[in-house]
Order: structure tokens, then sequence, then C-alpha cells
């Protein structure tokens, strides 16, 4: 039986925890101030890229994903409250009728051509757009022919261009070509066949990615480099900011970070004279798929159609309300309904569960939402859940140990479980990328075996791993139950582990969640390290 005094120690640990998890919630509740930008006198901002694909299990990959016209129509009266242009990327799956919905608005559109690997659908995507542009010429006011075709490596310059000078013969309708800044840099001759130069520019996305400290900066950067390179407008085709996803070195996804990228970004256009278009209107899960977490949450709405933030007023990170305190509540009656069955009555006893029960439930409320946003497909589901449950069972199987002074044989084997998946986890967290310059040619198989394998596009599973592993090194050590074991292979595993997660933080130095990984890892090495004499 663990004695009263270890009890009360550990006890003392989850209210910290606790203290600290609670000032965590109320910090990402509270509203910030920042920037109001000044804004035209109607209101309205320029432009925002509109994809209609932000329904359950719709995808421009999917060709039976064909929008009907009273959604578009709902969409865009919707937009049009607050934009005087959308933005599309293809005139396929029904976005042929966005022309038509945008002029009984008064909406602009500037209407995109997509261009990938295939001739036929090339060829088909362009005479549809060309004639639309033609159609509607008082509405669509820019035809943009591909989309970061280059980038993708899809086409060749040369193909682009034959394009570019055939829209040219064919409208009158201003034609461009849209790309990111590196890639006008090492194609300048596609100037020559444009009314003006689109461009992206993504902070977040960069090579170097960028803090949202820095992100104004850096586009002013870009842009002046531009405008020295240059001789034809400029147009900002893409600029935002994510709300939820990875960290990528400084540069942080948040709701409050791309509230204020994008209020700040309006007001140094404002000043500057630049016309631009953001991304995007509303989230689209999609994107998930090839991008992680963060592909999903560029939108200005979610997939609820409402609005995230205003570009008026204070803005908040999370609104959770009294849920995280419904959580702790049922946590709290779960532990202490298993202390009791397991016949302690002691009440330092019941402290210390009732505490680790409170820190249970509000982390499962914190998990679930991880969960929902971090899995974009059965296998990451079936991982990242079975990981969450290990975690979970191995606490639920605490208050049977207070009647013995070490694990049993359940703990014993979830902490095995938590120490080979953070293994495996360090190895995946790898952005692998990083190795392959853009200008690269790869096979486009493999190309994208690799994107999927990307390390970039994984988030840090930390809400999952934190409480078990602060548990298992710090927890059981105040109780006087470390695990000792003699298995050797749990060295050879930390090690792996300790090793790809330093590498994740060499290459990231920045990213605070690289740096809180390395932390998780090590606890699980303290935890579960082989010592002399132990038991296996």
């Amino acid at each position: 039986m663990l004695k009263s005094a270890a009890l009360w120690r550990y006890s003392i640990f989850n209210f910290l925890l606790i203290a600290l998890l609670a000032h965590w919630f109320w910090q990402q509740n509270q509203p910030v101030d920042m920037i109001e930008p000044q804004l035209p006198a109607n209101g309205k901002l320029n432009c925002v890229s509109y994809a209609p694909y932000y329904g359950k299990d719709e995808s421009p990959f999917i060709a039976s994903s064909v929008v009907g016209k009273m959604r578009i129509e709902k969409d865009l009266a919707l937009l049009s409250e607050r934009f005087d242009c959308v933005r599309t990327y293809s005139v396929n799956q029904g976005l042929d009728y966005v022309p038509e919905a945008a002029a009984k608005l008064g909406l602009k559109v500037l209407l995109g051509a997509w261009i990938g690997y295939t001739k036929l659908q090339n060829d088909a995507e362009f005479n549809l757009a060309v004639d639309l542009a033609n159609r509607y010429p008082d509405t669509v006011k820019g035809l943009i022919i591909g989309n970061e075709v280059l980038l993708r490596k899809e086409q060749t310059e040369d193909v682009i261009l034959a394009y570019l000078e055939e829209a040219q013969r064919r409208t009158e309708v201003p034609v461009t070509y849209a790309d990111v800044w590196e890639f006008w840099l090492k194609h300048p001759r596609l100037e020559q066949a444009v009314d003006y130069i689109t461009v992206h520019v993504l902070p977040y996305w960069e090579d170097d990615p960028q803090s949202v400290d820095n992100a104004l900066q850096h586009a002013e950067a870009v842009m002046n480099k531009l405008s020295s390179t240059f001789t034809k407008p400029l147009f900002i085709g893409e600029t935002g900011w994510p709300s939820v996803g990875k960290h990528r070195n400084a540069s942080v996804p948040s709701q409050v970070n791309q509230a204020r990228y994008l209020r700040e970004f309006i007001q140094v256009a404002h000043d500057k004279g630049w016309n631009y278009n953001m991304i995007e209107a509303m989230d689209q899960p999609w994107k998930r798929v090839l991008e992680g977490t963060v592909g999903g949450y560029w939108g200005l709405y979610n997939t609820d159609l409402e609005s995230k933030f205003d570009f008026k007023g204070p803005v908040t990170e999370r609104h959770d309300g009294l849920q995280p305190l419904y959580w702790a509540l049922a946590g709290l009656l779960v532990f202490l309904g298993l202390t009791s069955m397991s016949k302690e009555r002691r009440i330092p006893a019941m402290v210390a569960m009732g505490s680790l029960g409170i820190l249970v439930g509000a982390a499962a409320y914190v998990q679930v939402g991880y969960l929902e946003a971090a899995c974009r497909d059965t296998v990451e589901w079936i991982a990242l859940v079975g990981i969450t449950l290990a975690g979970i069972l191995a606490m639920l199987n605490l208050p049977s140990l207070l009647l013995s002074k070490e694990q049993n044989k359940l703990s014993a084997t979830l902490l095995f479980v938590l120490v080979f998946a953070a293994m495996i986890t360090s190895f995946l967290l790898i952005p692998k990328l990083s190795f392959i310059p853009r200008d690269f040619n790869l096979n486009p198989t493999i190309g994208h075996i690799i994107y999927m394998m990307d390390g970039r596009y994984r988030n840090f599973p930390l809400a999952l791993y934190a409480l078990p592993v602060l548990q298992y090194a710090i927890g059981f050590t105040l109780l006087g139950i470390l695990h000792r074991s003699s298995f050797g292979r749990y060295r050879k595993i930390n090690i792996i582990a300790l090793i790809t997660a330093l590498f994740c933080l060499i290459l990231e130095p920045l990213n605070l969640h690289a740096l809180l990984w390395v932390g998780i890892v090590v606890l699980l090495a303290y935890a579960s390290w082989p010592r002399k004499g132990a038991r296996a």
C-alpha cells in the first residue's frame, strides 16, 4: 500500500498541473486586441479565393463532386457582404456558373482555368474559361491561366506561355498566370504574355517559414524585389494565414495569428496601394489529405459558413465555455468511483485520484479536438486513437496500483506502447522534403509518395502524450512506483526516438512544439530506461 506522504506529494503535483491547464484554458479564451485596418469606403475587401468543397467528402479530385447552382448562389451572396470579388481555380464541376451568379450580385470574378498533367483536360478547361470570359466581360476582370503549375512541375514554361499567348489572341479580358514569387523569378519570360503578374505570398509556406511578427516585413521585401524585377503591374493572388495546424519553425497557425496577419496585411496593402486576393473564403477539409491539418484551415469562414473573426474588435482563440469543466467533473467522478472500487478509502488516496480524474477529463476534451483536426484517414484515426486510449487506460489503471508498491503488467505494457509509438512518431515527424529543393525534378509517383510521407504535414501530438508521459515520469516517481525493467530493447527504442526528435528540433530550432516533443521523449526515456537489478 502506498504511503500517505507519497500520495500527498502526488496530489500537489496534480494540482499544479490542474492550475497550469486551467491557466491555458483561461488564456486561450481571452479576447486579444489588435489593429483595426482602414477599409475601403464600402467596407469591402478586394477579393477572396472561392472553392465550394467545404462539405463532407467533397473534393475537386472527386469527379462526382459537382456543385449545384443554389450552393454557388448562396455562397456568393455571403461573400458579397464582405468582398468585391471572388477568385476561382477551375471552371469544372459546376464552377462555370460562378460568373453568371456573380453578375447578379455585382461581384467581379478572377476566373481560373486549371492546368494539370493531361492535355485533353487542360484544353477543355482553357476553352471553357476563355468562352466564359468573353460571355461575361463586365464580370470577369481577369483570366488566370494555370495556378502554381510550374511549382508542381505539371507543365513546362513553354506550355504555359503557349496557353497565355492563345488567351491573349482570343479574349479582351486581362490575362495572367499565378504562381509563388520564387517561380516568377525563375520564369521571367512569362511576363511578356501576361497583362499583370499574379504572385502568391504565403509567409507560412516559405522554405524559411516566417513568424507572424515578421510576416508583413517579408511580404514587403518580396514585393519590392518583384517590383525591381518586372515592369508590369503586380497582383497578390494569394495571401493568408492558417488558423489551425502544425508549427513550422517560428510560423504558428492560430486563429489570433490568422486575424492579426490579415488585418495588418489589409492596412499595409491600403498604405502601399497593393491589389490582393485572400486565401481563402471557406475552410477546405479536402486539403488536409495533401497538406495535413493546416491545409484545411485557411478559410475566413468555417465549414458551417460561420465567420471566424471580424476585422474590427478583439479576437479570441478558443470558445470553450463550460465544456472543460464538464469533462473535468466527469473525470473526477470516474476516478473517485474506481478508487472506491479498489477498496481504498484513505483521504490522501481519494484526493490523489480525484485530482488525476480532473486532469484526465480536461485533457480528454483537448485530445478529442486534436483528433478531429489531425486525423485525415482511417489509418491515422486508428493509430492516434490507439495512442490516446493507451494513455487513458494507463491513468484508469492507476487506482488499482494504490494497494501495491509497483506497477502491474498492464501499466508496463501501456508504457511500452507509448514508448514504441513515440519512436515511430518521431521518425514520421521529420520534414523529409527539406532535403529536396523546389526545382528538383521527381517522377510524379515517387514525388507523391515522398510528399505524403513528409513530416511537414503531421502535427506534433503533444495533446495525446503530455499527461500520460508526465504521470509515468514524474507522477510515478513521486508515488515511488517508477517502472523498473530489465528489458534491454527499451534502450534502443529510446535512443532512436531521442535522435529523431532532436533532428526535428535541429531542422526547426524556433519550433516550440518540436522543443516540447523532445521534452516528452526525454521523459519517456527516463520512465522506461532499463535499470540494473530490475525484473523484466
